[in-house]
């Protein structure tokens, strides 16, 4: 097939031999099927910042920490430089994410390198060696779908999550949020852990009665979450109101605070 222009710069500097054939695309990006010596990998080409809408990201962007203040300056008053390195942010971000997970054992694709700026990946297949099929394409036991909810539980929605007869494999990373720097976070956690709880219910009815995601933001309150937590599904839902005052002086307090930690970044960094 005919080189795609993201890829031509890794042809020509010998990173991949050839475009085998397109994968998919969606809004952010376009996934094509690439030759590497002996391996077929995939290759993740992101669209043009001109392709895409920024408003539709405000809300995982939310205390993501970026390099320099002129570059968090800019990105807040939406100037060209300021949209550049926004866009650099954003895939950096779910590179970073990718080998971060890779690395800790999550089931994601292996990371094979960042190259102009174009991620290269395992492909993952299945038992017959043709591309994995998303979950919500798929037909699954009532076993399998509680093996499924089990793995998956960490994380998220059913279109990025392929299936492969070793389990599931998760793709797709640019909206990994910062939990304490985010107000959204607990929102977003809620909302994906419980897309995933819905799909498998389909097949296992009695995963819709579980409720992970609020032990899980449960305990990482209480600082007590980590990879090896056990989780039971089980939580006790607080009754009675909330003290939304208290609430709002907490949350003008951490402003405050960030406001203060990043007055003083900026007078270090404009000192010789």
């Amino acid at each position: 097939m005919r080189t795609p222009s993201g890829l031509q710069a890794l042809i020509d500097d010998g990173i991949i031999d050839a475009v085998l054939r397109p994968l998919k695309s969606g809004k952010e990006a376009a996934v094509y099927v690439v030759q590497r010596g002996d391996e077929v990998l995939c290759a993740k080409v992101y669209k043009d910042m001109a392709q895409r809408s920024f408003q539709a990201r405000v809300q995982y962007q939310e205390g993501r920490k970026v390099r320099g203040s002129r570059a968090m300056r800019a990105m807040g008053k939406a100037t060209k430089f300021g949209r550049k390195e926004q866009e650099t942010a954003w895939k950096n971000t779910e590179v970073d994410a990718l080998y971060t997970l890779h690395e800790a054992g999550v089931s994601v694709p292996r990371p094979h390198g960042y190259f102009h700026g174009v991620l290269l990946m395992e492909l993952v297949t299945d038992d017959e060696g043709y591309s994995a099929a998303r979950l919500g394409e798929v037909v699954l036991e009532a076993e399998q779908a509680r093996w499924y909810h089990t793995e998956l539980v960490r994380d998220l929605s059913e279109y990025n999550v392929l299936v492969t007869g070793q389990g599931p494999v998760i793709i797709d990373f640019p909206q990994v949020v910062s939990a304490a720097g985010n107000n959204a976070a607990r929102d977003m956690l809620l909302r994906d852990v419980h897309n995933i709880r819905d799909s498998l219910a389909r097949s296992a009815p009695e995963l819709s009665d579980t409720h992970y995601g609020e032990e899980m933001w449960a305990l990482y309150e209480q600082g007590e979450l980590s990879a090896g937590s056990e989780l039971s599904g089980q939580f006790i839902f607080a009754e009675g109101d909330a003290d939304v005052a208290a609430v709002m002086e907490s949350i003008e307090d951490a402003r405050q605070e960030a406001i203060i930690r990043q007055q003083g970044r900026e007078a270090a960094e404009q000192d010789p």
